[in-house]
């Protein structure tokens, strides 16, 4: 297995249990530390280079890099890539500095909105005055090679864009192509068809965010907009794609067995699971 995908995190920024929050899942996973969800992440691991990425530096970021090392214990960490500036997505970076781990030029991919973000704000722009971090500018839809069997191609998507832009990514191993899309906010005003996008894919992690419009009560969705799960499967459903939702809400009721998962798993979409793994391509492929 030269090249493969792992998927680290399934929550929205929260994560579950969220603070404050004693849901029907947030409850439960108080009181089970089995149930707990980690935010949104995927690691790639590339074995015979002998290194691993992070999509993302999220709050969970420290059990998400000893889940990958344990998974790929040859492999450090070579680089982090970033899809934008909201906390889920880029708070985890506190760790590189020199309070904790204190890194040395550790690639950070992000767009050039972003690394100005990282560059002209504190905390984070210790990390790169000191050197901690060292920015790597991403284009949309120019393809970067993290190796020589891995390659990223960033593409902008439609989001709340307070701090940065908003990127997604097609992750290209040497025979497969994964889609990560952990937030967007409609699939109607990305400029590209959901449906004929996925069909190109082999796997697809897509923001599912909220199942229902009416699931987060107090609070207004339009103001935190996310696709809802069942039009993205409405979209999808019978797709020629490994298709899993993830960057669940704590208020989601995806994330347990129910009726909500069963009517996915009618139109063959799953919801993403912590540690599933994804073989992107090998030398003898």
């Amino acid at each position: 297995m030269t090249v493969e995908a792992i998927l680290l995190g399934t929550a929205q920024d929260g994560g579950v249990p969220q603070a404050g929050c004693y849901c029907a899942n947030c409850a439960p996973a108080r009181a089970d530390p089995s149930r707990r969800k980690l935010v949104a992440c995927l690691g790639l691991v590339d074995h015979a280079t002998r290194q691993c990425w992070l999509i993302d530096a999220t709050p969970d970021f420290r059990e998400q890099l000893h889940t990958l090392h344990s998974l790929a214990p040859d492999c450090p960490l070579a680089g982090v890539v970033l899809t934008h500036a909201h906390i889920g997505h880029y708070a985890g970076l506190i760790h590189l500095g020199r309070e904790a781990w204190g890194t040395r030029d550790l690639p950070v991919y992000a767009s050039p909105r972003m690394a100005s973000f990282l560059r002209h704000n504190a905390p984070w722009s210790q990390l790169v005055a000191l050197g901690n971090i060292k920015l790597r500018l991403l284009t949309p839809t120019r393809e970067t090679q993290l190796s020589p069997s891995l390659h990223l191609t960033p593409l902008s998507v439609p989001h709340r864009d307070e701090f940065s832009d908003t990127l997604a990514f097609v992750v290209r191993g040497l025979t497969r192509r994964l889609f990560y899309c952990p937030d967007i906010d409609t699939w109607e005003r990305w400029e590209h068809d959901l449906r004929s996008f996925v069909a190109d894919m082999d796997v697809a992690l897509l923001d599912a965010t909220f199942f229902s419009a009416d699931e987060l009560s107090g609070r207004d969705l339009s103001q935190i907009p996310h696709p809802l799960a069942t039009d993205t499967a409405e979209r999808l459903a019978g797709v020629d794609c490994d298709v899993r939702l993830i960057h669940l809400n704590h208020s989601n009721p995806l994330h347990r067995v129910g009726p909500e998962r069963d009517w996915l798993a009618a139109r063959g979409i799953g919801v993403g699971v912590f540690g599933e793994r994804w073989r992107l391509g090998s030398e003898a492929s």
